[in-house]
């Protein structure tokens, strides 16, 4: 049994970090939590982490484009 996609409750610092772990990783990732700017928030604190990994050449842009492509909200 493969997993390709990932569930991931709470989309706080933790979950947060865990689904970049996860889309960096080639999953699917769903991210919930009990309020919409909850995951708002979580997102974007992925696409800071992101930029920053891009700023020090960490990862290429096109990189972080297809990793914030693999989490849903």
């Amino acid at each position: 049994m493969e997993i390709n996609i990932i569930g991931i409750v709470g989309a706080g610092q933790m979950g947060s970090g865990i689904a970049q772990v996860s889309a960096a990783s080639g999953l699917s990732v769903l991210m919930s939590d009990i309020k919409d700017e909850f995951v708002e928030k979580g997102f974007s604190t992925i696409e800071k982490s992101l930029g920053r990994m891009v700023k020090k050449e960490k990862i290429s842009e096109e990189d972080q484009k297809a990793i914030l492509g693999k989490i849903e909200g």
